[in-house]
Parts: structure tokens; sequence; C-alpha cells
């Protein structure tokens, strides 16, 4: 064997310790993790129940690429918290709605067209009919609270797994400006959502603290001009539009001014819990979404326009249409996933969702990275 030779077999080798070393720590870091959230992250809570058959999300192709077979997630697979969940060590989150399941390793609260405000809110704004909301934070919160008596035989002991899991709350607000975007009030109105927004995930932090919470990741929201869904609805004047990306503007920074603020209420809570070991982490989905959008071949995707992978031709070059959406007569998906990061113009597809999830987990998508900055036990 040539000293080169050597030298790349030790490189290797190094290499797999290293990789060994990291997935071993992640494994030991958590008991359970308890996830909050909407459409995102719902891992099957909306259709624990029974399935709609206005409930196109129920139906192949979505599930196609890791389960073969739908499971009430709005992907072509898995999402952001199963690939944490893997990486952790611990088995997928059963829906907490779920019958004869198990919650000893966590549970998943999301459900699809949850907010972050509750729905009298929006009534009150006179939005009652642009909200769909099935669980805000607040209420999956106190589902949390119900489920306890059954993942623990005292208050101290629910305290003590707590202490010793990771919760993700959310993200949230992506429904709750969709109300009033889908209303199409103002831009500067839609705005003035912000400060109560982050507020109430704010006091949703603050609540899963005082339950026991140390370790939260708490997401930001996407950038919305980048969707499908809202590129086929909002049209613009063509300096409205990126120019590298062809994203909508004022619909990313709006997206961009909500993570802001939420990283502010963050610091806050940081500074206020500083003496509790309590360790809030925020989580970027902005980023890598515009990655995808403006660097697709480092992710292995296309070089593309935003472009739904299921879907069906409409406004633009999308392949979104409202008459006719993923899961829907008429609408196809691409043949492969793995190369797109929009699955339905509204979620992303397990590839994307992959991505970020290790961007959580080890940098640099959060601040501070799950794993890495965590002293292992």
């Amino acid at each position: 064997m040539t000293r080169r030779s050597q030298l790349s077999s030790v490189c290797v080798l190094l290499l797999l310790v290293l990789l060994a070393g990291r997935q071993q720590a992640a494994a030991k870091k958590y008991a359970a993790i308890f996830n909050f959230g909407d459409s995102l992250v719902d891992a099957g809570n909306l259709v624990v129940d029974g399935i709609p058959d206005y409930l196109a999300t129920a139906k192949l192709p979505y599930g196609m690429t890791y389960f073969g077979y739908p499971t009430g997630r709005c992907s072509d697979g898995r999402l952001v918290v199963d690939f944490i969940a893997q990486e952790l060590g611990l088995p997928l989150l059963p829906p907490s709605k779920a019958k004869n399941a198990t919650f000893h390793y966590g549970a998943n609260f999301a459900i699809t067209g949850a907010t972050a405000l509750d729905r009298e809110y929006f009534v009150a704004k006179g939005l009652g009919k642009t909200i769909w909301s099935s669980g805000s934070l607040h209420t999956q919160i106190q589902w949390l609270q119900e489920m306890k008596p059954k993942i623990c035989k005292s208050p101290e002991e629910c305290k003590d797994l707590f202490r010793r899991s990771l919760f993700i709350v959310g993200e949230f607000g992506g429904n709750d400006y969709n109300s009033p975007l889908f209303a199409f009030q103002p831009l500067e109105e839609v705005h003035k959502f912000v400060p109560d927004i982050i507020n109430s995930i704010g006091e949703g932090i603050e609540k899963l603290i005082a339950e026991g919470a140390v370790e939260l990741v708490v997401p930001g929201v996407l950038p919305i001009g980048c969707f499908p869904v809202y590129l086929s609805i909002f049209r613009k004047q063509a300096d409205g539009y990126g120019a590298k990306s062809g994203c909508i503007k004022d619909l990313n920074t709006l997206s961009w001014v909500h993570n802001v603020a939420l990283q502010r209420k963050i610091a806050q809570l940081r500074e206020k819990h500083a003496g509790a070991g309590v360790r809030i982490m925020y989580a970027d989905y902005y980023t890598p979404a515009i990655q995808f959008v403006l660097h697709a071949e480092k992710w292995g995707m296309l070089k593309q326009k935003p472009r739904a992978c299921c879907g069906a031709p409409g406004v633009g070059v999308y392949n979104f249409n409202l008459t006719s959406k993923c899961g829907e007569p008429g609408a196809y998906a691409c043949e492969d996933a793995s190369n797109h990061w929009s699955w339905d113009g509204i979620h992303l597809t397990e590839a994307a969702y992959g991505h970020i999830a290790r961007g959580w987990l080890y940098g640099p998508f959060a601040e501070p990275a799950i794993v890495e900055t965590r002293n292992h036990q």
C-alpha cells in the first residue's frame, strides 16, 4: 500500500469515527420529543378520526416516497420532526390523537391549519371565514396537559421527563398570516398581526417552561413569497419579484419581519430564564428554503423557478392549480421528488425537510444547533 493510499484510508476511518460519534452523541440526548405545529409537521392528527372526502392530503401520492401510502403528512415522505427523531435514536412520534398509541417517547400535537392565535382573535377581526384552525398553539399545549396522566404517574415524574425531552414549538404564524392575506387585506394591515402572533408564541413557550421544558426549538416561518400557492394567487408587476429567485419580494419581507421579531422574543425569554438552565434554539426555515431556490444544484435539486413537484398546470410556470391540487383529479407527481424542494406548492418535499433537519441538528440552520453545542451525557 502506498503512502497516499494509507493516508486516504486513515482519513476515511477518521471520518467514519466522527460520524459514528456524532450519531452516538445525538442518540443519547433526549428521552422524548414533544412536537407542536401546523401542516408542516402534522403526522396525522387531522385524519385520526377519519378522512373527509375533500382532504386530498390524505390520498396518494402523499406519502409515496418513504411510507408508500398516505399518513396524513403533507409531503411525499418524512417531515423535519421525523428526521430529528430518527437521528436522535427515537421512534417516529405518533399523532397525539392516535388510538392505542404509546407516548412514552413523546407525541406530535401538530395539526393541519393550526395557528399561534386562538380562533376568537380572527373572528373578532371579521376573519372567521378565512381561518381554519383545528387547534391553536395553546390548544395543543392543553392537549399535552391532558395527556400527562397517560405518560407519568405524578406531576414530579412529568417534570422530570419534560426536563429530559426536546420540545419543538412550531412553526406557528403561517396560517395566522394566511387569514388576512387570503381575505386580500392590504399588506400593511397584515404586518399589524406580527406583534400579537409573536406574543402568543412567547406565551406558549412560557407555558411549556412552566410544565418543565428546558430544551425548546422555536422555528421561524418560511419565505412564503417563494411558494407556488402564493405566486399563483398574488400576481405582481415585474419589479415585485426577486430578479434571481422569482419570489414575491413583499411577501418574503413579511416572513423576514416575523422571524426578526421572533428572534427578539427568544432573546428576551433566554435572558428571563437564564438561571434556570433553559435553552431556547431558534430554528431557521427561511434561509434553507431561499437556498433551495437560489442554489438548487448545491442541494441536488433542479435549477428552476419555484415549481411544485405534485400539481397541475395553472397560472404561470408553478405547476399549481387551485382547482386541481396534489391528490385531486388532474394533478400528478413529478418522477423524482428528491430533486424538487416544493412538494405540492404549499409544503416541502422529504428531501428538503431532510436538509433542513440536519441544519437544525448540527448547524448552520439553528442558533444554537440542537446537538453540537450541548454537553452530551
